[in-house]
């Protein structure tokens, strides 16, 4: 089977440890001995990713890092003034797809932030990297602004949350069946699958290209 290659746009510093392993543990469930390479993601601030032409411009070098064979996966924060996951993320895919309609390509906004899906899921991590055995989730985790903020404040031994060492740890732990009752968990859940079933069909049918 030839290997799938995965390129990843990402804003923060903890994503680009992160994101490999969410899309890893997601290509579980569509085959345990996926043959796939996940690439570095690339780190692209969301202000600056917005910006005229700018989404334009990583996708076509992410294009050129999976030598146009494979799939591209953009992932930010929506967490801006007026921010909508259902109104800017097709926005942000049709600009996408406006450079590289060739390949697959998925945008997921987060929404407010990648960390409210570990709120969702709160339930999973409980014990883990500080936080408390008793943890609960908010009623809402996506209206949560701050979620950062607010699993700092669950963790004990005076621990503070850390993005580059707590978000990848938390992402290989939480469980994502929980984390899909939040609404841009359960997109992102989908669309990575889409991403690597269209990416492997891609260079099953075009071997040689």
């Amino acid at each position: 089977m030839p290997i799938v290659n995965i390129a990843a746009i990402v804003e923060g510093h903890g994503e680009v440890e992160a994101v490999p392993i969410l899309i890893r543990r997601i290509a579980q469930f569509i085959k345990p001995d996926f043959i796939m390479n996940v690439l570095t993601p690339l780190r692209v601030p969301a202000n600056r990713l917005l910006k005229a032409g700018e989404i334009e411009r990583t996708v076509n070098f992410a294009a050129r890092k999976i030598g146009r064979r494979g799939g591209i996966l953009v992932l930010i924060d929506c967490d801006w003034a007026g921010c909508c996951p259902a109104q800017d993320g097709p926005k942000l895919l049709e600009r996408a797809l406006s450079v590289h309609k060739d390949l697959p390509i998925a945008v997921v906004l987060a929404k407010q932030e990648f960390e409210a899906w570990f709120l969702a899921a709160a339930e999973s991590l409980r014990g883990k990297r500080g936080l408390p055995w008793d943890l609960q989730p908010p009623k809402d985790p996506e209206s949560i602004r701050g979620a950062k903020e607010w699993l700092s404040k669950k963790m004990i031994s005076e621990r503070v949350y850390s993005e580059t060492t707590d978000q990848p740890a938390l992402t290989a732990e939480f469980d994502m069946d929980l984390a899909r009752c939040a609404g841009s968990f359960d997109k992102c859940f989908r669309d990575i699958q889409n991403l690597i079933r269209r990416a492997s069909l891609q260079n099953v049918n075009n071997p040689l290209s």
